[in-house]
């Protein structure tokens, strides 16, 4: 699914702000400051209702301004076929596709988008809970069952906490909330797995072209020994948990790990080799969603020059060119990404200044 035109009001410095988008290639460039970052916000919000930069929403709303909305023309999609989002001050959120009101699990079903931004590192140096929501992502669009199951296990893992905060337990009680804890535990983990193993060949190729240099190993860990009985694992751990008043092991304590040989690649590589590695598992996540779905998503990259030589921007802008997938691209200055891209590609390259555009020249108009 590809976005037509874009409208946004009351984002961050953006009064108002409407724009033609290209079918592929969107370069967004302006200094720092100018609003570039925030027209990547926007389309986030008509993803998820949120922002990447912040999960306090209404740092995002213009000043002054009690709600933004953010607009999307879809392709193939009559006029009143349209994507809109608001929020307002007090958090709520109205999401409507085609005239009617959508719930937010409709809607990040809607408009998948991939981000890359200074903050994706975390994905191999954060903490496991950022790897969970990327593993999460990928079976959310990769299982129509993901998400019940998914849900599942987080009610059952906060009713046993509960229990546990309490000190004194039923023994019955306990039981009922062990079996299922296991049940969904144990569905999740598979789901998680499968999903894992259906993004290694794609992460795998992909880096392969990224990051030649290095050789990157991913693991899923699913969070407790699978060799053993997690009912016997929790009997054994329960006095611990007790003491510590939530539960220790589990698919909440799942994670990916990366390894360049036998070291950590958090600690192995260099900075730029780490954008390189992470802009390789979103583009896998990317090109697994197309080959799942049948359409791609969307990628949001903000500085992509950042970090990275000339080889390895061209490298990148080149696998952009060849994949089937929309992309919105931000920089200071996009003279080294034209160059790669050229008058073949569909693309636009779009200058912000103060929250406004300032003009618009297609790839083509460029090269004439």
């Amino acid at each position: 699914m590809r976005i037509k035109r874009l409208q946004f009001s009351n984002l961050r410095s953006i009064q108002s702000l409407a724009f033609d988008a290209s079918a592929d290639i969107n370069i967004i460039h302006g200094q720092n400051g100018s609003g570039k970052t925030s027209i990547l916000e926007g389309l986030h919000f008509l993803s998820v209702a949120r922002s990447f930069r912040t999960h306090q929403s209404r740092y995002v709303i213009s000043e002054g301004q009690q709600q933004l909305t953010c607009f999307a023309k879809i392709e193939g999609e009559s006029d009143s076929g349209g994507l809109g989002v608001e929020r307002t001050q007090q958090g709520d959120v109205r999401a409507r596709f085609r005239g009617e009101e959508i719930d937010l699990t409709a809607l990040a079903g809607l408009v998948p988008m991939q981000v890359i931004d200074s903050e994706s590192f975390t994905l191999l140096d954060g903490s496991p809970s950022v790897r969970r929501q990327f593993i999460d992502w990928g079976g959310f669009h990769h299982s129509t069952g993901f998400i019940s199951v998914w849900r599942g296990f987080q009610r059952a893992l906060k009713q046993r906490n509960s229990l546990l905060k309490r000190g004194n337990i039923d023994r019955s009680l306990r039981e009922v909330w062990d079996r299922e804890f296991i049940l969904h535990a144990e569905r999740l983990t598979e789901l998680r797995s499968a999903y894992v193993d259906a993004l290694l060949p794609h992460f795998t190729g992909i880096a392969e072209q990224l990051v030649r240099e290095v050789v990157t190993d991913l693991r899923f860990s699913p969070g407790w020994d699978k060799d053993q009985d997690l009912q016997t694992l929790l009997n054994e751990s329960f006095e611990r948990d007790m003491r510590q008043g939530f539960t220790s092991l589990g698919p909440q304590r799942a994670d990916l790990k990366f390894k360049v040989g036998s070291r950590s690649a958090a600690e192995h590589l260099s900075r730029g080799q780490k954008k390189l590695v992470v802009s390789a598992l979103k583009l896998a996540q990317g090109q697994l969603y197309e080959a799942t779905r049948g359409h791609s998503c969307i990628y949001l990259i903000d500085d992509l020059p950042a970090e990275l030589d000339k080889e390895h921007l061209a490298t990148f802008c080149s696998f952009l060119k060849q994949s089937n997938s929309q992309s919105f691209v931000t920089c200071v200055e996009p003279s080294s990404m034209l160059e790669v891209w050229g008058a073949t590609t569909d693309g636009a390259l779009l200058n912000v200044d103060s929250g406004q555009l300032t003009a618009k020249q297609t790839f083509g108009e460029i090269y004439e």
